[in-house]
Formats: structure tokens, C-alpha cells, sequence
């Protein structure tokens, strides 16, 4: 799937071109001459890749990739420069940048690294979609569930899991079964898997 393409640049000519460039392999791209601009507007932007240019006045490139990450926001970013800076390059993939490119740019690297950062996104919109499911799903839980599922994942037996809550096991093994209904699964490493894919540390 193409996801948006949001292009930072205070130079028309070059958000112009590079528009022109992705507009031929059906990529939907947004230009922002002023990242401010940008930074008001993000609130409202479907997740997309980010073309920033590292030189703009008031707000660099980087100081914007920095300031979206302070957001929590870590779409894939692609820095551009008319400059061949090697400290603005280490901090631009420091930040997390999928490519840094210099101008004049190259067209077939430029829609390489968009493409590869379209794949990224679809990953991590993907992973955050799992987790989110089964966020809910641990929500369907009790709180004795979640105790009883808390040491499931660390691996204890129903015997252990009863004498650590002081109940009988015929009571964790119920517990269990109501678990494995809610999750829809009932094998232990499944139980786990989604425990901890919900962020949620095993006892030791």
C-alpha cells in the first residue's frame, strides 16, 4: 500500500520537481514550504513518509525530525541536503532517518527510499494494530484473570499458581479455561506470547 508522502522544503522549484517525480509512480505527495506549517497541521495527517530538507530557516530539517519525535511521532523520514554535512547525516539516522540523500538528487535512490520507508510504515502500522487487538483482549480480563495469566507467562504450574494466590488449583485451572475463552486460545505459549506482546512483564 502507498502511504502519503508529506515533502519539507522552502525551495518551490525542488517541492515542485520532486512532486512531479513521485506524481509518475502513484505516490500522493503534500509540500510544506514552511515546517511550522507542517508541525500545525501534522494532527491531521494520515501516517505517511517525510521528505525534509535539512536547511530551512527558523526550523532546520533535523530540529523538525527531532521535534516530531518529542510528539511521538516516528514515520519514516528521508533527509535531503544540498550539503555534504557528515554530523547533520549521523544525527539525521540518529533520529532514526531511513536515507540521507544530497542534491542534486537522484531520482531512482529517492523513490527507493520511499518505497522502503512505505514498507517500514506498513510494519509498524501493522505491529501497533496487533497490539492494540490483543490490548483489548487482556482488557476483557479480570483482575484475578490477569494474576493468574501474569504467571502463566512466567511459566509456573497450576499447583504454583494456586499456592502463590492461596486458592486450589481446580479454582487457577477454571481461571485458565475463562482466560483461554476471552484470548480464544489455550495453549500456554500463546498465552505468553500475547501477555507480553501486550507490554506486560512476566513475574519471576
Amino acid at each position: 500500500m502507498n502511504h502519503p508522502v508529506y515533502l519539507v522544503d522552502d525551495d518551490d522549484a525542488v517541492r515542485h520537481a520532486l512532486a512531479l517525480l513521485l506524481s509518475t509512480v502513484d505516490m500522493a505527495v503534500t509540500g510544506f514550504a514552511d515546517p511550522r506549517q507542517f508541525l500545525a497541521q501534522i494532527g491531521r495527517c494520515e501516517p505517511g513518509c517525510l521528505i525534509l530538507d535539512i536547511r530551512m530557516p527558523l526550523i532546520s530539517g533535523l530540529k523538525l525530525q527531532e521535534q516530531l519525535l518529542e510528539q511521538g511521532i516516528d514515520w519514516p523520514t528521508i533527509v535531503i541536503s544540498g550539503h555534504g554535512d557528515v554530523e547533520a547525516c549521523r544525527r539525521a539516522f540518529c533520529n532514526g532517518a531511513v536515507d540521507f540523500l544530497s542534491k542534486p538528487i537522484d531520482e531512482q535512490d529517492l523513490i527507493d527510499a520511499i518505497q522502503k520507508g512505505q514498507a517500514l510504515l506498513t510494519r509498524r502500522l501493522r505491529q501497533q494494530a496487533e497490539q492494540a487487538e490483543t490490548l483489548a483482549l487482556l482488557g476483557t480480563l479480570t483482575q484475578r484473570e490477569r494474576e493468574v495469566l501474569e504467571r502463566i507467562a512466567a511459566g509456573f504450574t497450576s499447583r504454583q499458581i494456586a499456592d502463590g494466590l492461596g486458592v486450589s488449583p481446580r479454582t487457577v485451572d477454571s481461571h485458565r479455561a475463562a482466560i483461554g475463552a476471552k484470548l480464544g486460545t489455550s495453549s500456554q505459549a500463546e498465552m505468553t506470547r500475547l501477555w507480553m506482546e501486550g507490554g506486560q512483564p512476566a513475574s519471576q
